[in-house]
């Protein structure tokens, strides 16, 4: 039930959001609500939605990291075709556009070949992504609202910090799928992988790429998102619930980013599936 307190609070935030919204030409519409349960339907419509409460940890923990399993999931083939691209094992489809390497890796290895590797990055994302946005949304509640620093570059630092701790589990994982995504890969399944690289070339391999994934990564998450609220405040000015606005700001701040941050991507592609005398036995 709705207390008269209640009703009054929510009477006056109808007429702050209008305040903010701006004065509409027919005045007669800002009249009082007739009774609470208007007065409560009123003022849920009108609320920013993305102001609702979600600053609880477990929750921001799970969303991110359901987000980021589903990012890698749908996007692992072309992360197969970009490794396959990038890598400095050569192959027939060396060289090529991504169709033609889509079809040579499905002609040659099979329909599932592009999705080999896909559990070591479901088991490294879950827990990076869930550390990644929940350092986020911290950092980034701190910076714009109890410091001075201009929110864009707030919202730069935030996640320029949270990929710190993001990279630190991912770096491993992304070793550990490259080389599985390798043409003509020695390696079998991502366990095997794990013991034989650590056997011949000991625990630095899991992390010989960190500095050049965090000088990558740093500036396409501070980049992205920094485009990413720009973007917001062009398309979706109000900040409501906008699909398509939130779409078109994440295409476009992902695709300059990573066009800004392509070239060290290759660099860490070609240190991830360097090897050292790695000899793996088949029985």
């Amino acid at each position: 039930m709705t207390s008269t307190d209640d009703y009054e609070s929510l009477t006056v935030n109808n007429y702050k959001s209008v305040y903010k919204m701006g004065l509409p030409e027919d005045k007669s519409s800002l009249s009082l609500p007739h009774d609470k349960s208007q007065a409560v339907s009123q003022s849920v419509s009108m609320d920013d939605y993305e102001s609702i409460p979600s600053d609880k940890l477990s929750h921001i923990m799970m969303a991110g990291a359901t987000a980021g399993i589903m990012e890698h999931c749908v996007m692992f083939p072309f992360d197969t075709i970009k490794t396959r691209m990038q890598s400095l094992t050569t192959s027939s489809q060396t060289g090529r556009g991504m169709g033609e390497v889509f079809r040579g890796m499905v002609a040659q290895e099979g329909v599932l070949r592009p999705l080999r590797g896909v559990n070591a990055v479901i088991l490294g994302a879950a827990p990076a992504h869930a550390l990644y946005f929940s350092c986020y949304e911290y950092l980034k509640d701190t910076f714009t609202n109890r410091t001075l620093i201009n929110n864009n570059v707030g919202y730069g630092l935030a996640g320029g910090m949270a990929t710190m701790l993001h990279d630190g589990i991912m770096t491993p994982a992304d070793v550990v799928k490259q080389r599985l995504q390798m043409y003509n890969s020695p390696y079998r399944s991502m366990l095997e992988t794990i013991r034989t690289v650590y056997r011949t070339e000991g625990l630095v391999a899991f992390y010989r790429s960190y500095t050049t994934q965090l000088a990558m990564n740093v500036p396409f998450q501070s980049i992205h998102f920094i485009t990413y609220e720009v973007m917001q405040t062009i398309t979706n000015p109000s900040r409501s619930y906008n699909p398509i606005a939130h779409m078109m700001s994440g295409a476009i701040s992902g695709g300059v980013a990573a066009a800004i941050t392509t070239p060290l991507d290759v660099c860490k592609t070609f240190l991830n599936t360097q090897q050292s005398k790695v000899s793996v036995k088949h029985q």
